[in-house]
């Protein structure tokens, strides 16, 4: 018997949300961004420590919805510890999969690096709510590319702006 997918994920989300994982304030961050989601109101902070090309510390802070504080919690958790190549294949495959550009149920492979971030796969069907799940993934891919701030509308919009090489 497996579980069902919309109680997992609403489980995992009040989880998170309750107690995010990496919360807080980094002292002296070799990268940091904003992100701002202003149709929602979600506004978080990324630092994080590259030790040499890996990520040794990560943390966010900031005032958001569950979804969007769950996803940061969930994607701290994802990147610590990885090379800043394997972080940015993650952000790749969780906004592909957020969005619907990749479908497990239409057979195709949500991403190899997914796992457990594969609880926000039936995100893209709620349209109001995607923006709020990869914030935080955008807000990361600012602070690798040292730019101060991300935000969801205008040109920076994450549904329509590609991120690195995409």
């Amino acid at each position: 018997m497996s579980a069902d997918p919309k109680a997992l994920y609403q489980e995992v989300i009040l989880d998170h949300n309750r107690k995010p994982r990496n919360y807080g304030v980094l002292e002296h961050p070799s990268h940091h961004a904003e992100g701002v989601n202003p149709l929602c109101g979600d506004h978080i902070h990324v630092a994080l420590d590259l030790a040499g090309d890996s990520i040794s510390n990560i943390a966010f802070q900031g005032e958001s919805c569950a979804i969007c504080k769950a996803s940061a919690s969930m994607m701290t958790v994802a990147v610590k510890g990885k090379s800043l190549g394997d972080a940015q294949t993650l952000i790749h495959e969780f906004v592909n999969m957020a969005t619907g550009r990749l479908d497990a149920k239409s057979g195709q492979l949500i991403g190899p690096h997914i796992g457990r971030l594969a609880v926000f796969a039936g995100i893209s069907e709620l349209p109001m709510r995607v923006k709020c799940a990869i914030l935080p993934w955008h807000t990361l891919q600012a602070a690798f590319n040292a730019e101060p701030s991300t935000s969801t509308e205008h040109d920076a919009d994450p549904m329509h702006a590609p991120i690195g090489d995409a």
